[in-house]
């Protein structure tokens, strides 16, 4: 299985750095994990030309929106696990920036995933999903992981 994120702007804070590579490091333990960057551009037209052009081949888009569906995190461990059996090897989880998601990408995308009804900055997201996909690897797998 491949994973890919792919988010709007770069990540500046040490310890956000840290804790990203953390769990990115914890992903290569199940799945083939990479992290795309783009860069922030004035217009959220801008970003999402950007962010298509990188979105791999054949992979499954699930976009990180306000606005998308709310599932636990055994529901996204199931998600996954269920779309796998049914063919899909490759993911793409694609956060925006401050300007959030446009429409195009969301029209690409299989789903939207809303993460919680608070709001997060994109970089607070990167690393959340990342957490939540390790907690799903760890579900899927039979392993504990706390709760």
């Amino acid at each position: 299985m491949k994973i890919t994120v792919l988010c709007v702007g770069k990540i500046k804070e040490k310890y956000m750095v840290s804790a990203i590579d953390d769990y990115e490091k914890r992903l290569s333990h199940y799945c083939k994990i990479e992290i795309i960057e783009v860069n922030e551009e004035y217009t959220i037209e801008k970003e999402a030309a950007s962010l298509i052009k990188r979105i791999p081949d054949g992979s499954m888009v699930i976009a990180l929106d306000l606005k998308g569906i709310k599932i636990t995190s055994p529901g996204l461990a199931e998600y996954i696990e269920k779309s796998t059996v049914e063919g899909t090897s490759a993911f793409t989880f694609v956060i925006g920036g401050s300007l959030g998601l446009d429409k195009s990408i969301l029209q690409k995308s299989y789903m939207s995933l809303c993460l919680s009804d608070m709001t997060f900055t994109h970089q607070m997201a990167r690393l959340l999903i990342l957490e939540q996909l390790y907690r799903a690897m760890k579900i899927n797998s039979g392993e504990t992981y706390h709760k």
